[in-house]
């Protein structure tokens, strides 16, 4: 920048009325010195919002100022700026008529700017001022994650690999140190943490290479640039690298694991591969290493279940068992749970695969079931170790049962998991397994199912009054509707657009009383003791939803798809 533009730019900046003389001088000296352009200059040292600043920028330019979260961009406008110019100079194409390309930009005081994309494109370029946020998100949107790094890519002949065996078309060990796949593969865990995704999807469709997020409990297509399929291969090799998986090997389904550390938190990724019709698809369970833990207050059970709940795991000896689906947030409960009694004077034992939160204090073993180092197995040495508390990552045959049985009526509190529908379910899992009745009412203590609905956006929730029919369909008490109605979802930049931000636990406790214990003995259908349980003042998982949608937490439509029918 030379001394004209310099003057000009100061005069300019000074005009605004936004920037003292020494916010001034340290603005521009940052823009010098640190390589940012001046409105990320003022950003940074908080001058001024980025907004604010670039609308009173742009009537002293005459530039108009625009968001860009709801603008529609056509695909042959996209196509006027190569992708390397759009993410080299910060900017995307908005839109063209009578021959001149629009041109979104946070960079007014760029004077080589509207030449170069000028250049780039072939056509006049007239520029209007938009938010550096709003220019990263349509660039995703419209480009995809990565497409920068996919465009070199494709400007790289050696992988340029259009045949259907893309095999021998590359030598690994070249492929490991190649900078485009390892930046790509970055960028797309990066992505996924910054949405708080719990699984990434890598799915080789015929045309496409189809890559998804889990994000609160629901899958979500994120946009890729077109042309990703032609190095699927090469993409999947670079996690099977870090995973210590045989890239070799492409036949097999394979279990890998990956340690990485992002934005400063260890994140423990789970890698499985799966061999489909049009190549391998990889999933990756994403375990964010060092959170904090929730308490029992915090996972939203109702008064009487939390109570009741914190009452059992105070008691010396018995089992409590949590039950659901994979994916119900089951481990948390059970670290919740061990989290409020981890006391200095417990000595806790925990059988995990895998072990997805570290906790000081408490002996955790990682259940290895390649070398024999089965949950059973090591139930069994766990009470040579003297515990007072034991937590078993899962119940899955009757051997464990047995031993997790055995050790309750020994006098040791013992937490596990079931896969079952709801509380009742579980006794008669247990019987199913080939457990005695009479073993089953003495120790179990409490049966804990749960499911997470997602919990609606504080930002954008609004209230409407729910349809006739709808109450009536799914079983809603109309008596507990409030009269201005209840709460639904909306759409916000907070939330990405979906009306829903993070999740939160239903809950379904099952306290083992002397008369459900009488109809375990009795080898009664599930129906019969959840009805019990329920005369003696169980909610259902239905009604603690009901009891979120009340209170403003989630929505009717979230709980049906959460719950069984009753």
């Amino acid at each position: 920048m030379g001394v004209k533009t310099t003057t000009i730019v100061r005069n300019l900046l000074q005009k605004t009325g936004l920037l003292s003389d020494e916010q001034l001088d340290a603005v521009l000296k940052m823009a010098a010195e640190d390589g940012k352009n001046i409105t990320e200059a003022v950003t940074a040292l908080g001058v001024a919002p980025e907004d604010v600043f670039l609308q009173k920028v742009g009537e002293l330019m005459r530039l108009s100022y625009t968001r860009l979260t709801a603008l529609h961009i056509e695909p042959a406008t996209l196509q006027k700026l190569p992708t390397k110019a759009v993410f080299q100079y910060n900017v995307i194409p908005t839109s063209t008529e009578n021959g001149i390309l629009q041109v979104a930009t946070n960079d007014p005081f760029n004077a080589g700017l509207v030449d170069a994309l000028r250049l780039a494109s072939g056509m006049r370029v007239k520029i209007v001022l938009s938010p550096s946020e709003d220019i990263a998100k349509a660039s995703k949107s419209f480009y995809g994650v990565g497409a920068d790094t996919v465009d070199k890519m494709m400007q790289d002949d050696r992988f340029d690999l259009t045949t259907e065996d893309t095999s021998a078309k590359f030598n690994i060990s070249e492929l490991d140190q190649e900078a485009s796949i390892v930046k790509f593969v970055n960028q797309i865990i990066w992505e996924a943490c910054q949405q708080g995704a719990t699984d990434i999807h890598l799915e080789p469709m015929e045309t496409q290479l189809r890559i998804r997020y889990r994000v609160d409990g629901v899958l979500h297509q994120t946009p890729v640039p077109a042309a990703l399929h032609r190095f699927q291969s090469a993409i999947l090799s670079r996690i099977k690298v870090m995973a210590n998986l045989d890239i070799a090997e492409k036949r097999l389904p394979m279990d890998g694991r990956i340690g990485l550390k992002v934005q400063g938190q260890d994140v423990d990724i789970r890698v499985s591969t799966m061999p489909t019709v049009y190549g391998e698809s990889v999933s990756l369970r994403l375990l964010r290493r060092g959170t904090s833990f929730i308490s029992i207050k915090d996972l939203g059970m109702s008064e009487r279940d939390t109570k009741l709940i914190i009452k059992v795991i105070n008691r010396p000896n018995g089992i409590v068992l949590v039950t659901g689906p994979t994916g119900s947030g089951k481990s948390t409960s059970l670290y919740a749970y061990l989290h409020e009694i981890n006391t200095i004077d417990q000595r806790i034992l925990t059988a995990e695969e895998p072990i997805e939160y570290e906790m000081p204090g408490v002996n955790q073993v990682l259940v290895r079931t390649d070398i024999g180092l089965t949950f059973a197995r090591v139930l069994r040495s766990f009470l040579r170790q003297d515990p007072d508390i034991i937590m078993v990552g899962e119940v899955r045959d009757l051997e464990t049962a047995e031993i997790a049985i055995q050790a309750s009526l020994t006098g040791h509190l013992v937490f596990s998991t079931l896969h079952t529908n709801d509380a009742a379910g579980a006794f008669t899992r247990l019987l199913d397994m080939g457990v005695e009745p009479y073993l089953v009412a003495s120790a179990v203590e409490s049966v804990v199912a749960q499911r997470l609905v997602r919990r609606l956006c504080p930002s954008c929730k609004t209230k409407s009054i729910p349809e006739e029919a709808l109450i009536a369909e799914v079983g809603f008490p109309r008596d507990r509707l409030p009269a201005d109605g209840l709460y639904t979802h909306s759409t916000c930049e907070k939330c990405r657009m979906t009306g829903f931000s993070g999740r939160r636990g239903i809950f379904e406790l099952l306290d083992v009383t002397d008369g459900v214990r009488s109809l375990v003995v009795q080898r009664k259908s599930m129906s019969v003791i959840k009805q019990q349980a329920i005369s003696e003042g169980m909610s259902t998982l239905r009604d603690d939803g009901w009891a979120k949608v009340i209170n403003g937490v989630t929505t009717i439509d979230e709980v049906i798809r959460a719950t069984e029918e009753e």
